[in-house]
């Protein structure tokens, strides 16, 4: 999944980046309202992290721009301030949860997986299924044949990707874009040795190389 910080404090926005890309989600970083505002309404991220204090654009005017225009995007509000009457106006412009500075990290992530859970809730079952391969998004488990399967982060997310799209062909750039970020400027091969990985660990038979076009996931029944 691909969350989007939008957070002026430099080094929180690129601590909190470090720590969920290493949970294993994809994460771009901006530090003003009005980009925050225009990358979150490209419709590309799952959750939005943003902050109340922001020059252009307050955390407010964005959340209340981006439900006004009709975007459903989970938004997890940041703020130095504390208040009942902060939280009210922050929840009443559209946002999902809200937390106060300074807070721990760990409770940001489990706020972050809530929210993510009750988005997948609403928009039917968590679990991705393949044949007899499961992906569950909201435990982050995956089971082939009946047996569990330990996937690294970045391997669940690869594997995630893959199989919302399961039968279609997946591009190695939207495969970049997804599970990494649009500023990696790294090996794009990376992406093959993940999905070596993943055919190590689940079979080979299961994701199939299209040479030119990509990978496809397809459905296999154990004997």
């Amino acid at each position: 999944m691909r969350l989007l910080i939008v957070e002026d404090e430099r080094r929180l926005a690129l601590s909190l980046a470090a720590g969920l890309t290493a949970e294993g989600y994809a994460v771009d970083v901006v530090h003003d309202g009005l980009e925050g505002l225009h990358r979150a309404t490209e419709g590309v991220h799952d959750l939005v992290v943003l902050d109340i204090m922001l020059p252009g654009m307050n955390g407010y005017r964005v959340c209340a721009a981006l439900r006004a225009a009709g975007h459903d995007v989970p938004v997890l509000m940041l703020t130095a301030k504390d208040g009942e009457y902060d939280e009210a106006e922050g929840l009443d412009t559209g946002a999902d949860d809200y937390l106060t500075k300074p807070f721990s990290y760990v409770v940001l992530v489990a706020r972050v997986k809530a929210l993510l859970r009750r988005r997948s809730r609403a928009g039917g079952s968590p679990v991705l299924t393949a044949g007899d391969l499961r992906v569950d998004t909201a435990t982050r488990r995956v089971h082939a044949g009946g047996e569990e399967v330990t996937l690294t982060a970045k391997e669940f997310a690869v594997l995630e990707h893959l199989a919302t799209r399961t039968g279609e062909v997946v591009g190695k750039p939207e495969i970049l874009e997804h599970v990494w970020d649009f500023a990696y400027e790294g090996d794009p091969n990376i992406v093959e040795v993940y999905v070596s990985a993943l055919r190590r660990k689940l079979g080979a038979d299961r994701i199939l190389t299209v040479r030119g076009a990509g990978y496809r996931l397809v459905a296999v029944e154990s004997s």
